[in-house]
């Protein structure tokens, strides 16, 4: 089996229209709902499925929890327009810009946590 790249992953939330509003305004992901009502956030190719906490899809994880998400994320904005971004929309930087690897090779990345607190890592190639 060869594994050609990530379809989707889940998070469970403590509220689903704050993660939503989050992921729109900081990341510029777009909010779709699908099968039944269901929530998901888009961007490229890829989603995010949006668990509300004690009400999760089956099957599950067997431990979801609000805040237990570390995500990267790549962007092909430079990193100080990345940071500009997040100022502007209020998002404290935990930490960055700062260099680090990716699956590619060298990153320049910041972090920085959304509403359930899950540590949300924006990173560059190549800046």
């Amino acid at each position: 089996m060869r594994i050609a790249r990530l379809d989707h992953i889940v998070l469970t939330v403590a509220d689903i229209d704050a993660t939503v509003a989050f992921y729109h305004q900081a990341m510029g992901m777009e909010a779709i709902t699908f099968a039944g009502g269901r929530t998901a956030l888009k961007f490229g190719q890829q989603k995010i499925n949006l668990h509300p906490a004690g009400h999760e899809f089956e099957p599950k994880a067997r431990r979801p929890t609000p805040g237990s998400g570390d995500l990267c994320f790549v962007t092909e904005a430079a990193i100080g327009d990345v940071v500009a971004h997040l100022e502007s929309c209020s998002v404290p930087i935990e930490e960055g810009p700062v260099p680090r690897t990716g699956a590619l090779g060298a990153i320049t990345s910041v972090y920085f946590r959304d509403p359930d607190g899950n540590l949300i890592e924006m990173s560059v190639y190549g800046d």
